[in-house]
Formats: structure tokens, C-alpha cells, sequence
């Protein structure tokens, strides 16, 4: 076939050209201002965008192909597939960038409520009680927790959830704490034992 790109919509685009375009799809508009393809800028029309990275990875190699001129079906390829891995490593790098940030994020809020007084009641609690110290074995640690913390001037409320680690077996702990004035007070904690699957209420240390 003879070399017709650059040739405008109506040119021939070569069979083994015609294909699924990763670069188009993944950088899209970007891809569009390096391969002359302006329809690509469409993804900045709202609701259009959607839709359109899928349109240009289905269109994407025909309309470079018409668009620009190229040496060769050779180096059509080669172009397309330094435009895939290109996509493949932003893919990447957003994908690992988003994931620390939603770690860090979930870290330091599981922090910030390990340093809370409803916490410290919690942790307290299992290590005195003598049925959890019996259940889980000595000595015991406790993870961050995770949950929900409000509290104003006036009042507050916790919910929280974390795991515990004695030398005999794990457990999670959940509890549920108020605050009245400066003081907080447990309102329900419970213990969850995994290997024996026993649960045990909290609520009072027996003596």
C-alpha cells in the first residue's frame, strides 16, 4: 500500500494500523497535541471527556495516521509505542502518587486518634481486664485505630476500632466513648478474640 498518511480523513489507513491505541487512550489530549489530532482536546468539554478517552483509543491510530505525515508503517508503530509505555508510566506514577497520598492521609488521621483520651481509656481497658489479659496473653499491643472522632468545647463521641497483640493470640477492640466537660468515659467496649472467635464484653473490670 502506498504511503497515504497526512492525506487528510479520506486516506487509507493501512490494516496493521488500524488497532487499539494505548497511547491515545491513556494521555489522550496530549497524545492529540503530538500526533495533530485536535478532536483529542474534546477532553476538556465536560461530560464529552467520559467517553472520549475510549473514542480515541478506538480512532485514535486512524486519525493520527490521516493527520500527520510519517515516514513509514515502520515508524507509525514505533511512535505509537513509545506513546503506550509514555501512558503506561503516568498511569503508573499517578496510581503509586494517589495511593501514598491516601495512605498518608489514613495514617495520620489513625494517628491523630491514638494521641485522643477515648483511645488511651480503650487501650487501658484490655491491658487491665483480667479476662482479655487472660485471653491474649502479656504483654499487650495495641495498633492505631480508625473510626470516627468528634468533640467540641462542650461535648464529644468515638467510635473506634483497633487491633490488640498479646503473646497468645490477636484480637480487635471496639469501643464506643463519650465526653461530658473535660472527661471522657467508655460507654461500650467490646473484645474479639481470632482464634477462639469468644467475644468479650468490656463494660466492667472484675476484680
Amino acid at each position: 500500500m502506498d504511503n497515504t498518511s497526512g492525506q487528510g480523513p479520506h486516506a487509507a489507513v493501512p490494516p496493521e494500523i488500524d488497532r487499539w491505541n494505548w497511547g491515545a487512550f491513556l494521555l489522550n489530549w496530549i497524545w492529540g497535541l503530538g500526533n495533530n489530532t485536535p478532536l483529542a482536546l474534546l477532553m476538556f468539554v465536560p461530560f464529552v471527556n467520559l467517553v472520549m478517552p475510549f473514542v480515541l483509543g478506538v480512532k485514535g491510530s486512524a486519525w493520527a495516521w490521516r493527520h500527520k505525515r510519517w515516514d513509514s508503517i515502520e515508524a507509525f508503530r514505533a511512535t505509537q509505542r513509545r506513546w503506550a509505555w509514555w501512558g503506561l508510566g503516568v498511569l503508573l506514577a499517578t496510581v503509586i502518587v494517589v495511593g501514598s497520598s491516601i495512605a498518608l492521609m489514613v495514617w495520620s488521621i489513625s494517628a491523630a486518634f491514638a494521641q485522643t483520651d477515648a483511645y488511651r481509656l480503650g487501650v487501658a481497658r484490655v491491658t487491665s481486664h483480667p479476662a482479655a489479659v487472660s485471653a491474649l496473653g502479656q504483654p499487650i499491643v495495641a495498633a492505631k485505630p480508625s473510626g470516627s472522632f468528634v468533640s467540641s468545647d462542650e461535648a464529644g463521641s468515638a467510635e473506634f476500632t483497633f487491633e490488640v497483640r498479646g503473646s497468645k493470640q490477636r484480637g480487635v477492640v471496639y469501643l464506643e466513648a463519650s465526653r461530658v466537660g473535660r472527661h471522657w468515659v467508655l460507654d461500650h467496649i467490646e473484645l474479639d478474640l481470632d482464634q477462639t472467635g469468644e467475644r468479650i464484653d468490656l463494660d466492667r473490670v472484675e476484680l
